[in-house]
């Protein structure tokens, strides 16, 4: 029987649903305790869409930084989906526009992780695949992240405080880039981004974080460059 590409893309997003709705109502408890009302938490996750980064800027907010670190961590943290686009490009490059501006706005880290390693272990796959099977990840990602973040914006104060939705962030982060490490280049920035992020952690405003992942992005290019 003939693989179906939609439904594969389907069923390889649905367990990330399973971390997508505690980080989002994560989100959106934090982002109603940081004083946004309910409608602004919702179009930051429909508009922005980006995990790590709503939660950089909230966190940034809450803690009275300046607007400029505000935007400025936030897009340094989004920086990645840069290099998601740059990645995706050879495989969905030729996609009519409109299809490669909805790929672009639900391009995120579960989506993309899934679509770079299935995308290399099907070359045989039309472009026409290749597109059915982004738009399958994202069918249960995409609404399980804004669901999650109405629950939690809108049910946040009913939320036991000790129901530690917090484990989803780390938890999602060790899915996604674990099976990514497939070089000493990988292993290396990795850890380098781990200590950094560890050793800066004193830094204000989190830019500890940024410092680590610019020494990490280092540490990988230069392992590269001697292989």
């Amino acid at each position: 029987m003939a693989e179906k590409p939609f439904r594969r893309g389907v069923a390889e997003g649905l367990p990330f649903v399973i971390i997508i709705v505690p980080f989002g109502a994560l989100f959106g408890v934090l982002a109603t305790e940081a004083g946004l009302p309910l409608a602004q938490v919702m179009g930051f996750s429909v508009v922005v869409i980006a995990g790590a980064a709503q939660f950089t800027a909230v966190q940034l907010m809450s803690d009275g930084a300046p607007l400029a670190i505000v935007v400025l961590s936030a897009l340094a943290v989004n920086l990645r989906m840069a290099m998601y686009s740059a990645a995706m490009a050879p495989h969905l490059g030729a996609a009519p526009a409109w299809q490669r501006a909805l790929i672009a706005y639900v391009l995120v880290d579960q989506t993309y992780a899934l679509a770079a390693q299935t995308y290399e272990t099907r070359p045989n796959w039309s472009l026409a695949d290749r597109v059915i099977y982004f738009a399958g990840v994202a069918l249960p990602v995409f609404p399980g992240w804004v669901a999650a973040t109405w629950a939690g914006a809108a049910l946040g104060a009913r939320i036991p405080a000790g129901l530690g939705l917090d484990f989803a962030m780390p938890l999602a982060f060790l899915a996604l880039v674990g099976p990514m490490l497939k070089s000493r280049a990988h292993v290396a920035a990795a850890f380098v981004s781990t200590a950094g992020a560890l050793l800066l952690v004193w830094v204000p405003w989190n830019l500890g974080l940024i410092l680590a992942a610019m020494l990490a992005m280092a540490t990988g290019a230069e392992m590269e460059r001697r292989a």
